[in-house]
């Protein structure tokens, strides 16, 4: 088994990822009433799983006793950029957004 730190590489500070994070608190519709679960997103490594990586969020947020409900993967590809005139490309990105138990924190400074 790989170590945990490598199959989760670090966590995705954005504003999209912070208004996914906040859905849990949101009470304007009836729709966004229902979503009780915290739901975190993290860049992971490119070929890891979902079931490997629900087991590295377990295994990294042990001391807080949290629980993994459900794991939603995204790969990103490549993509070309110009930068100074030079043709490159961007790096491929695979990400999850972890969703744990209703009352499950995870407070870390970003």
């Amino acid at each position: 088994m790989k170590n945990p730190y490598e199959i989760v590489k670090r966590r995705r500070v954005t504003e999209k990822a912070r208004v996914l994070e906040n859905l849990q608190h949101a009470t304007s519709t009836k729709s966004l009433i229902r979503c009780k679960t915290p739901k975190i997103v993290f860049e992971v490594d490119l070929t890891a799983n979902k079931s490997e990586i629900k087991r590295a969020v377990e295994l990294i947020y042990a001391e807080k006793n949290v629980k993994v409900m459900s794991v939603n993967t995204i790969s990103t590809p490549a993509k070309k950029r110009r930068v100074r005139g030079h043709a490159g490309m961007t790096s491929r990105l695979k990400k999850a957004v972890v969703s744990f138990r209703p009352g499950d924190v995870i407070d870390e400074k970003a």
